[in-house]
Protein backbone atom coordinates (compact mmCIF):
# COMPACT_ATOMS: atom_id res chain seq x y z
CA UNK A 1 0.00 0.00 0.00
CA UNK A 2 1.13 3.53 -0.72
CA UNK A 3 0.84 6.00 2.17
CA UNK A 4 -0.87 8.60 -0.10
CA UNK A 5 -3.68 6.23 -1.06
CA UNK A 6 -7.11 6.16 0.50
CA UNK A 7 -7.60 2.81 2.16
CA UNK A 8 -10.69 1.51 3.92
CA UNK A 9 -10.41 -1.22 6.53
CA UNK A 10 -13.84 -2.83 6.52
CA UNK A 11 -15.55 -5.55 8.56
CA UNK A 12 -13.25 -4.77 11.50
CA UNK A 13 -13.70 -5.12 15.22
CA UNK A 14 -12.41 -1.69 16.19
CA UNK A 15 -10.67 -1.75 19.59
CA UNK A 16 -9.33 1.55 20.90
CA UNK A 17 -8.19 1.24 24.51
CA UNK A 18 -7.90 5.02 24.94
CA UNK A 19 -11.60 5.67 24.31
CA UNK A 20 -12.89 2.29 25.43
CA UNK A 21 -14.25 1.54 21.95
CA UNK A 22 -14.84 -2.13 21.12
CA UNK A 23 -17.34 -2.39 18.29
CA UNK A 24 -17.76 -3.50 14.68
CA UNK A 25 -16.95 -0.83 12.14
CA UNK A 26 -14.64 0.53 9.49
CA UNK A 27 -11.60 2.81 9.42
CA UNK A 28 -10.45 5.09 6.61
CA UNK A 29 -6.80 5.97 6.05
CA UNK A 30 -5.72 8.93 3.94
CA UNK A 31 -2.18 10.31 3.46
CA UNK A 32 -0.86 7.99 6.15
CA UNK A 33 -3.30 9.17 8.83
CA UNK A 34 -6.65 8.07 10.16
CA UNK A 35 -9.24 10.08 8.24
CA UNK A 36 -12.36 8.63 9.89
CA UNK A 37 -13.64 5.59 11.73
CA UNK A 38 -16.74 4.20 13.36
CA UNK A 39 -19.63 1.75 13.11
CA UNK A 40 -21.57 3.85 10.56
CA UNK A 41 -18.58 4.72 8.36
CA UNK A 42 -19.20 3.66 4.72
CA UNK A 43 -22.78 2.64 5.55
CA UNK A 44 -23.90 4.62 2.49
CA UNK A 45 -21.43 2.90 0.17
CA UNK A 46 -17.78 3.00 -0.78
CA UNK A 47 -16.42 6.16 -2.44
CA UNK A 48 -14.62 5.76 -5.74
CA UNK A 49 -10.89 5.15 -5.81
CA UNK A 50 -10.66 3.68 -2.33
CA UNK A 51 -8.74 0.48 -1.75
CA UNK A 52 -10.30 -1.92 0.73
CA UNK A 53 -8.86 -4.30 3.26
CA UNK A 54 -11.34 -6.88 4.54
CA UNK A 55 -10.57 -7.46 8.22
CA UNK A 56 -12.96 -10.47 8.30
CA UNK A 57 -14.10 -9.57 11.82
CA UNK A 58 -10.59 -9.49 13.27
CA UNK A 59 -9.51 -6.87 15.78
CA UNK A 60 -8.14 -3.63 14.33
CA UNK A 61 -6.24 -1.80 17.09
CA UNK A 62 -3.53 0.85 17.39
CA UNK A 63 -0.04 -0.44 16.61
CA UNK A 64 1.73 -1.56 19.76
CA UNK A 65 4.05 0.81 21.64
CA UNK A 66 7.04 -0.96 23.21
CA UNK A 67 8.66 1.25 25.82
CA UNK A 68 11.85 -0.72 26.40
CA UNK A 69 13.97 -2.19 23.61
CA UNK A 70 17.73 -2.72 23.44
CA UNK A 71 19.40 -2.64 20.03
CA UNK A 72 23.06 -2.72 19.06
CA UNK A 73 23.28 -0.11 16.34
CA UNK A 74 26.87 1.02 16.89
CA UNK A 75 28.39 -2.06 18.53
CA UNK A 76 27.69 -5.81 18.62
CA UNK A 77 25.62 -5.47 15.44
CA UNK A 78 25.75 -9.25 15.02
CA UNK A 79 23.20 -9.40 17.87
CA UNK A 80 20.66 -6.88 16.53
CA UNK A 81 20.49 -3.65 14.55
CA UNK A 82 17.71 -1.11 14.34
CA UNK A 83 16.75 -2.54 10.94
CA UNK A 84 16.51 -6.12 12.20
CA UNK A 85 14.76 -4.98 15.38
CA UNK A 86 12.24 -3.01 13.31
CA UNK A 87 11.51 -6.06 11.16
CA UNK A 88 11.00 -8.17 14.30
CA UNK A 89 8.83 -5.45 15.83
CA UNK A 90 6.39 -5.18 12.93
CA UNK A 91 6.14 -8.98 12.82
CA UNK A 92 4.79 -8.62 16.36
CA UNK A 93 2.43 -5.72 15.64
CA UNK A 94 4.71 -3.06 17.16
CA UNK A 95 4.88 0.27 15.32
CA UNK A 96 6.56 2.42 17.98
CA UNK A 97 9.53 1.53 20.15
CA UNK A 98 11.61 3.35 22.72
CA UNK A 99 15.30 2.44 22.72
CA UNK A 100 17.21 2.31 26.00
CA UNK A 101 20.93 2.91 26.51
CA UNK A 102 22.82 -0.38 26.59
CA UNK A 103 26.12 -1.20 28.23
CA UNK A 104 27.86 -0.85 24.86
CA UNK A 105 25.66 1.87 23.36
CA UNK A 106 25.24 4.67 25.85
CA UNK A 107 22.91 7.42 24.62
CA UNK A 108 24.46 10.37 26.47
CA UNK A 109 24.82 13.02 23.74
CA UNK A 110 22.30 14.84 21.52
CA UNK A 111 24.10 13.48 18.44
CA UNK A 112 23.40 9.90 19.54
CA UNK A 113 19.71 10.68 20.12
CA UNK A 114 19.42 12.27 16.68
CA UNK A 115 21.34 9.40 15.07
CA UNK A 116 18.94 6.77 16.44
CA UNK A 117 15.85 8.77 15.44
CA UNK A 118 17.26 9.15 11.90
CA UNK A 119 18.09 5.45 11.70
CA UNK A 120 14.53 4.69 12.78
CA UNK A 121 13.19 6.85 9.94
CA UNK A 122 15.47 5.04 7.50
CA UNK A 123 13.86 1.69 8.30
CA UNK A 124 10.53 2.97 6.99
CA UNK A 125 8.87 0.46 9.30
CA UNK A 126 8.58 1.99 12.74
CA UNK A 127 8.88 5.12 14.88
CA UNK A 128 11.96 5.06 17.13
CA UNK A 129 12.22 7.19 20.26
CA UNK A 130 15.48 7.02 22.23
CA UNK A 131 15.89 7.57 25.95
CA UNK A 132 18.83 9.64 27.09
CA UNK A 133 21.19 8.34 29.73
CA UNK A 134 20.81 9.91 33.18
CA UNK A 135 24.57 9.94 33.77
CA UNK A 136 27.54 10.22 31.45
CA UNK A 137 28.55 6.81 30.22
CA UNK A 138 25.67 5.44 32.32
CA UNK A 139 28.30 5.20 35.04
CA UNK A 140 26.11 6.61 37.81
CA UNK A 141 28.13 9.74 38.56
CA UNK A 142 27.99 12.97 36.53
CA UNK A 143 24.60 13.92 35.09
CA UNK A 144 24.21 14.26 31.34
CA UNK A 145 23.04 17.47 29.68
CA UNK A 146 19.39 16.54 30.09
CA UNK A 147 18.07 19.69 28.48
CA UNK A 148 20.06 19.12 25.30
CA UNK A 149 19.04 15.46 25.18
CA UNK A 150 15.37 16.46 25.58
CA UNK A 151 15.70 19.04 22.78
CA UNK A 152 17.22 16.37 20.54
CA UNK A 153 14.15 14.16 21.07
CA UNK A 154 14.81 11.97 24.12
CA UNK A 155 11.54 10.78 25.67
CA UNK A 156 12.93 10.08 29.14
CA UNK A 157 16.12 9.38 31.04
CA UNK A 158 17.52 6.05 32.18
CA UNK A 159 20.85 4.36 32.70
CA UNK A 160 19.32 1.29 31.08
CA UNK A 161 20.30 -2.02 32.68
CA UNK A 162 22.21 -0.28 35.47
CA UNK A 163 20.54 0.99 38.62
CA UNK A 164 21.30 4.58 39.54
CA UNK A 165 22.67 3.75 42.96
CA UNK A 166 23.89 7.11 44.25
CA UNK A 167 21.08 8.80 46.17
CA UNK A 168 22.30 12.38 45.65
CA UNK A 169 22.65 11.82 41.89
CA UNK A 170 19.11 10.43 41.75
CA UNK A 171 17.82 13.36 43.75
CA UNK A 172 19.40 15.83 41.29
CA UNK A 173 18.14 13.82 38.31
CA UNK A 174 14.57 13.95 39.59
CA UNK A 175 14.90 17.69 40.23
CA UNK A 176 16.25 18.42 36.74
CA UNK A 177 13.75 16.05 35.15
CA UNK A 178 10.87 18.21 36.39
CA UNK A 179 12.03 21.03 34.10
CA UNK A 180 11.46 18.93 31.00
CA UNK A 181 8.41 16.95 32.11
CA UNK A 182 10.14 13.70 31.21
CA UNK A 183 10.30 10.56 33.35
CA UNK A 184 13.36 9.29 35.20
CA UNK A 185 13.34 5.53 34.69
CA UNK A 186 15.06 3.29 37.21
CA UNK A 187 16.31 -0.28 36.92
CA UNK A 188 15.25 -1.19 40.47
CA UNK A 189 18.04 -3.21 42.00
CA UNK A 190 20.21 -2.28 44.98
CA UNK A 191 23.63 -3.11 43.50
CA UNK A 192 25.42 -4.25 46.64
CA UNK A 193 22.63 -6.73 47.44
CA UNK A 194 22.52 -7.98 43.84
CA UNK A 195 26.30 -8.15 43.30
CA UNK A 196 27.31 -11.50 41.87
CA UNK A 197 23.72 -12.75 41.93
CA UNK A 198 22.59 -15.10 39.17
CA UNK A 199 18.91 -15.77 39.89
CA UNK A 200 16.19 -15.19 42.47
CA UNK A 201 17.33 -15.96 46.00
CA UNK A 202 15.47 -18.91 47.49
CA UNK A 203 15.22 -22.66 47.68
CA UNK A 204 15.95 -23.21 43.98
CA UNK A 205 19.08 -21.02 43.96
CA UNK A 206 20.33 -22.92 47.00
CA UNK A 207 19.70 -26.29 45.31
CA UNK A 208 21.45 -25.19 42.11
CA UNK A 209 24.35 -23.68 44.02
CA UNK A 210 23.83 -20.26 42.40
CA UNK A 211 24.19 -16.97 44.27
CA UNK A 212 20.75 -15.45 44.67
CA UNK A 213 19.45 -11.92 44.26
CA UNK A 214 16.98 -11.23 47.08
CA UNK A 215 13.56 -9.77 46.26
CA UNK A 216 14.43 -7.09 48.82
CA UNK A 217 17.04 -5.66 46.41
CA UNK A 218 14.17 -4.43 44.21
CA UNK A 219 11.92 -2.90 46.86
CA UNK A 220 14.76 -1.24 48.82
CA UNK A 221 15.81 0.76 45.75
CA UNK A 222 12.22 1.76 44.99
CA UNK A 223 11.51 2.83 48.57
CA UNK A 224 14.61 5.04 48.58
CA UNK A 225 13.67 6.62 45.27
CA UNK A 226 10.11 7.30 46.41
CA UNK A 227 11.48 9.24 49.39
CA UNK A 228 13.58 11.28 46.97
CA UNK A 229 10.53 11.81 44.76
CA UNK A 230 8.69 13.29 47.73
CA UNK A 231 11.58 15.75 48.16
CA UNK A 232 11.90 16.74 44.52
CA UNK A 233 8.70 16.19 42.60
CA UNK A 234 9.35 15.12 39.03
CA UNK A 235 8.24 11.93 37.33
CA UNK A 236 9.56 8.58 38.45
CA UNK A 237 9.06 5.35 36.53
CA UNK A 238 10.07 1.88 37.68
CA UNK A 239 11.11 -0.52 34.91
CA UNK A 240 10.22 -4.23 34.86
CA UNK A 241 8.80 -4.67 38.36
CA UNK A 242 9.00 -8.33 39.35
CA UNK A 243 8.22 -8.70 43.07
CA UNK A 244 5.13 -8.57 45.26
CA UNK A 245 6.85 -6.24 47.74
CA UNK A 246 7.73 -3.69 45.05
CA UNK A 247 4.21 -3.69 43.63
CA UNK A 248 2.72 -3.14 47.08
CA UNK A 249 5.02 -0.17 47.74
CA UNK A 250 4.17 1.38 44.35
CA UNK A 251 0.46 0.79 44.98
CA UNK A 252 0.71 2.65 48.30
CA UNK A 253 2.72 5.49 46.75
CA UNK A 254 0.10 5.97 44.04
CA UNK A 255 -2.60 6.04 46.70
CA UNK A 256 -0.68 8.90 48.38
CA UNK A 257 -0.68 10.77 45.08
CA UNK A 258 3.01 10.44 44.24
CA UNK A 259 3.83 10.78 40.49
CA UNK A 260 5.13 7.22 40.12
CA UNK A 261 4.44 4.79 37.28
CA UNK A 262 5.81 1.37 36.43
CA UNK A 263 5.88 -1.39 33.87
CA UNK A 264 6.57 -5.09 33.76
CA UNK A 265 7.46 -7.59 31.03
CA UNK A 266 5.95 -10.93 29.91
CA UNK A 267 8.50 -13.16 31.70
CA UNK A 268 7.37 -11.76 35.05
CA UNK A 269 3.70 -12.63 34.57
CA UNK A 270 4.19 -15.60 32.25
CA UNK A 271 6.94 -17.54 34.04
CA UNK A 272 8.54 -18.07 37.43
CA UNK A 273 11.97 -19.15 38.65
CA UNK A 274 11.30 -22.83 37.91
CA UNK A 275 11.81 -21.98 34.19
CA UNK A 276 15.56 -22.04 34.90
CA UNK A 277 15.28 -25.82 35.28
CA UNK A 278 18.76 -27.29 35.21
CA UNK A 279 20.81 -24.15 34.50
CA UNK A 280 18.85 -22.98 31.44
CA UNK A 281 20.71 -19.79 30.54
CA UNK A 282 17.94 -18.49 28.25
CA UNK A 283 15.96 -17.97 31.48
CA UNK A 284 18.68 -15.80 33.00
CA UNK A 285 17.25 -12.27 33.16
CA UNK A 286 17.77 -9.00 34.98
CA UNK A 287 15.75 -8.69 37.16
CA UNK A 288 15.62 -12.46 37.59
CA UNK A 289 12.55 -14.64 37.27
CA UNK A 290 10.91 -14.70 40.68
CA UNK A 291 8.80 -16.98 42.88
CA UNK A 292 5.28 -18.03 41.90
CA UNK A 293 3.83 -15.71 44.57
CA UNK A 294 5.61 -12.79 42.89
CA UNK A 295 4.30 -13.82 39.47
CA UNK A 296 0.77 -13.87 40.86
CA UNK A 297 1.33 -10.41 42.38
CA UNK A 298 2.43 -9.08 38.97
CA UNK A 299 -0.81 -10.36 37.42
CA UNK A 300 -2.80 -8.72 40.22
CA UNK A 301 -0.85 -5.47 39.75
CA UNK A 302 -1.80 -5.49 36.07
CA UNK A 303 -5.40 -6.24 36.94
CA UNK A 304 -5.83 -3.44 39.49
CA UNK A 305 -3.89 -0.86 37.48
CA UNK A 306 -0.88 -0.53 39.78
CA UNK A 307 1.29 -1.63 36.83
CA UNK A 308 0.70 0.88 34.06
CA UNK A 309 2.31 -0.76 31.06
CA UNK A 310 3.93 -3.89 29.64
CA UNK A 311 7.21 -3.69 27.70
CA UNK A 312 8.92 -6.46 25.78
CA UNK A 313 12.26 -5.96 27.58
CA UNK A 314 13.84 -7.04 24.28
CA UNK A 315 17.53 -7.73 24.94
CA UNK A 316 19.17 -9.71 22.13
CA UNK A 317 22.14 -11.96 22.91
CA UNK A 318 24.05 -14.18 20.50
CA UNK A 319 24.61 -17.92 21.14
CA UNK A 320 28.16 -17.34 22.39
CA UNK A 321 26.80 -15.07 25.14
CA UNK A 322 24.21 -17.60 26.29
CA UNK A 323 25.82 -21.01 25.75
CA UNK A 324 28.08 -20.64 28.75
CA UNK A 325 27.99 -21.83 32.36
CA UNK A 326 25.05 -20.10 34.05
CA UNK A 327 27.22 -17.74 36.11
CA UNK A 328 29.09 -16.52 33.00
CA UNK A 329 26.10 -16.24 30.63
CA UNK A 330 24.75 -12.79 29.76
CA UNK A 331 21.26 -11.94 31.06
CA UNK A 332 18.38 -11.05 28.78
CA UNK A 333 15.87 -12.41 26.28
CA UNK A 334 14.31 -11.19 23.04
CA UNK A 335 10.65 -10.22 23.16
CA UNK A 336 9.44 -8.12 20.25
CA UNK A 337 7.66 -10.89 18.34
CA UNK A 338 6.23 -12.59 21.41
CA UNK A 339 4.89 -9.50 23.21
CA UNK A 340 1.40 -9.57 21.68
CA UNK A 341 0.57 -13.28 22.14
CA UNK A 342 1.88 -13.25 25.71
CA UNK A 343 -0.20 -10.18 26.55
CA UNK A 344 -3.20 -11.98 25.05
CA UNK A 345 -2.60 -14.83 27.55
CA UNK A 346 -3.85 -12.38 30.18
CA UNK A 347 -7.08 -12.07 28.18
CA UNK A 348 -7.58 -15.77 27.52
CA UNK A 349 -6.78 -16.51 31.17
CA UNK A 350 -9.41 -14.05 32.37
CA UNK A 351 -7.05 -11.63 34.14
CA UNK A 352 -7.81 -8.68 31.83
CA UNK A 353 -10.35 -7.72 29.20
CA UNK A 354 -9.07 -7.28 25.65
CA UNK A 355 -9.19 -3.49 25.81
CA UNK A 356 -7.49 -3.43 29.21
CA UNK A 357 -4.69 -5.72 28.02
CA UNK A 358 -4.11 -3.80 24.80
CA UNK A 359 -4.04 -0.51 26.74
CA UNK A 360 -0.91 -1.78 28.53
CA UNK A 361 0.92 -1.97 25.18
CA UNK A 362 -0.68 0.95 23.29
CA UNK A 363 -2.26 4.00 24.92
CA UNK A 364 -0.58 3.66 28.34
CA UNK A 365 3.06 3.57 27.16
CA UNK A 366 2.31 6.24 24.53
CA UNK A 367 0.97 8.50 27.27
CA UNK A 368 3.94 7.79 29.55
CA UNK A 369 6.36 8.68 26.73
CA UNK A 370 4.34 11.62 25.44
CA UNK A 371 4.31 10.33 21.85
CA UNK A 372 1.59 10.49 19.20
CA UNK A 373 0.73 6.81 19.03
CA UNK A 374 -1.45 4.14 20.60
CA UNK A 375 -4.85 5.60 19.68
CA UNK A 376 -7.54 5.15 17.04
CA UNK A 377 -8.63 8.75 16.53
CA UNK A 378 -9.12 11.06 13.56
CA UNK A 379 -5.87 12.71 12.55
CA UNK A 380 -3.62 10.24 14.35
CA UNK A 381 -0.89 8.41 12.42
CA UNK A 382 -2.29 5.29 10.77
CA UNK A 383 -0.15 2.91 12.83
CA UNK A 384 -2.37 -0.16 13.13
CA UNK A 385 -2.30 -3.82 13.98
CA UNK A 386 -4.77 -6.44 12.76
CA UNK A 387 -5.05 -9.19 15.37
CA UNK A 388 -6.40 -12.72 15.07
CA UNK A 389 -7.29 -13.04 18.76
CA UNK A 390 -8.22 -16.72 18.81
CA UNK A 391 -5.68 -18.27 16.43
CA UNK A 392 -3.58 -20.96 18.18
CA UNK A 393 0.11 -21.37 17.33
CA UNK A 394 3.41 -22.31 18.91
CA UNK A 395 6.38 -19.99 19.44
CA UNK A 396 9.36 -21.45 17.57
CA UNK A 397 12.81 -19.99 17.96
CA UNK A 398 13.88 -20.77 14.40
CA UNK A 399 10.89 -18.91 12.94
CA UNK A 400 11.58 -15.63 14.72
CA UNK A 401 12.75 -12.66 12.64
CA UNK A 402 15.10 -11.16 15.24
CA UNK A 403 18.82 -11.64 14.53
CA UNK A 404 19.24 -13.16 17.97
CA UNK A 405 17.11 -16.16 18.93
CA UNK A 406 17.41 -16.03 22.73
CA UNK A 407 13.72 -16.44 23.52
CA UNK A 408 12.77 -18.18 26.73
CA UNK A 409 9.31 -19.01 25.32
CA UNK A 410 10.48 -21.46 22.64
CA UNK A 411 7.88 -24.19 22.20
CA UNK A 412 5.20 -22.38 24.20
CA UNK A 413 1.67 -22.79 22.80
CA UNK A 414 -0.11 -19.43 22.55
CA UNK A 415 -3.38 -18.08 21.23
CA UNK A 416 -3.64 -14.91 19.16
CA UNK A 417 -1.27 -13.43 16.62
CA UNK A 418 -0.51 -10.38 14.51
CA UNK A 419 -2.15 -10.85 11.11
CA UNK A 420 -0.89 -7.57 9.65
CA UNK A 421 0.90 -4.40 10.70
CA UNK A 422 0.29 -1.00 9.12
CA UNK A 423 2.74 1.91 9.53
CA UNK A 424 1.70 5.37 8.31
CA UNK A 425 -0.93 3.77 6.10
CA UNK A 426 1.40 1.20 4.53
CA UNK A 427 1.19 -2.51 5.22
CA UNK A 428 4.67 -3.35 6.47
CA UNK A 429 3.96 -6.91 7.61
CA UNK A 430 1.50 -9.65 6.67
CA UNK A 431 1.51 -13.06 8.31
CA UNK A 432 1.92 -16.10 6.12
CA UNK A 433 -1.12 -18.33 5.97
Amino acid sequence: MNGTERIAFINARLVDPESGTDAPGALMVEDGRIADLGPRLLADGMPEGVKTVDCRGDVLAPGLVDMRVTVHETSETHKETLQSAAQAAVAGGITTMAVIPGLNQVIDSPAQVEFLIARGHETGLIDVYPYGAITRGAEGEALTEMGLLAEAGAVGFTDGPRALADADTMRRALSYGTRFGLPIIQHPEEPSLAAGGQMNEGEISTRLGLKGIPAAAEVIMIERDLRLLELTGGRYHVAHVSTAAAIEVIRAAKARGLPVTCDTAPPYFGLNETAIGEYRTFAKLSPPLRAESDREAVVEGLRDGTIDAIASDHLPQDPDSKRLPFAQAEPGAIGLETLLPLVLELVHGGALGLGEALAKVTSAPARLLGVDAGRLVKGAPAHLVLIEVETPWKIKEDQLVSKSKNTLFDGRPVQGRCRATVFAGRTVFEAAH
